[in-house]
């Protein structure tokens, strides 16, 4: 069994996410293990790009510190080769299309798996774009996973039916960032998805606090939160893991309750 499907396994599963290099690699990898000490049962990291589409001012802010103390895609692929000693939780790669190409595509790839990197988020790759990352990612058995927004309507089905490792619902339209309320008729979406595919889905976008992860793990299969840890990395810095560690006790105890 895919170790993606593991961590869905036993109960619903609680996904954080970082920015690797923010404030610098050392303390990245402090938080990692914070987190999968504290009860994530799968990690984001985040590599940063110059033009994040798809992220709010707090996860842009982040890269834009990370990018200019130097942290480049190597170090990361790096670092998390080297955590793959401690941590065997399922980890997976959040980055845009660029990032893999001007790296190239054979050699993030190759890279990847010599990390046991086991999935990869491209948020502005798509549907009907993803073919060559999809042959790619299943040459080096790496999931490329698939995200559904509110705007997919129609597309839901037939998104859902190709998916891979687990898939990534979007709560809310436009960029990531802490919400104070959800209005995303989740549970809709996410009975869409179960009639035509087994693959788990987890909310993202939005979620901050264990009641906001409680709920929208109710309607999933697990809560996915990037820009409230995001932000406490940028305002704690060096001294951010320990707060990251008793944040996700919080937050992953809230979804497998």
């Amino acid at each position: 069994m895919s170790r993606i499907k593991e961590a869905f396994q036993n109960h619903k599963a609680f996904i954080p996410f970082i920015t690797c290099g923010d404030p610098d690699l050392e303390t990245t990898k402090k938080i990692i293990k914070e987190m999968a000490d504290n009860g994530a049962d799968l990690i984001e990291l985040g590599i940063p790009f110059s033009d994040p589409t798809a992220e709010g001012p707090v996860i842009m802010e982040a890269d834009q510190r990370a990018l200019s103390a130097g942290v480049t895609t190597d170090d990361i692929l790096e670092m998390a080769e080297e955590l793959r000693k401690e941590i065997r939780l399922p980890m997976i790669i959040m980055t845009y299309a660029n990032v893999v190409y001007s790296y190239g595509m054979e050699k993030f790839l190759a890279k990847a798996k010599a990390a046991e990197i086991d999935g990869l988020i491209l948020p502005d790759v798509p549907f009907e774009e993803k073919g060559e990352f999809d042959e790619a990612c299943e040459k080096y058995d790496i999931d490329l996973i698939s995200m559904i927004a509110p705007t997919s309507k129609d597309r839901i089905t037939m998104i859902a039916k190709e998916a891979k490792g687990f898939i990534y619902i979007v709560s809310s339209l436009g960029v990531t960032g802490v919400r104070s309320a959800i209005t995303t008729d989740i549970g809709s979406i996410v009975e869409t998805v179960k009639k035509v595919t087994d693959v788990p889905c987890a909310v993202g976008f939005g979620i901050s606090t264990p009641e906001q992860a409680w709920k929208m793990s109710s309607f999933s299969d697990g809560a996915i939160v990037g820009s409230a840890i995001v932000r406490m990395i940028g305002e704690k810095k060096k001294e951010a893991p320990e707060a990251v560690g008793k944040y996700v006790k919080e937050m992953a105890e809230a979804v497998h309750r």
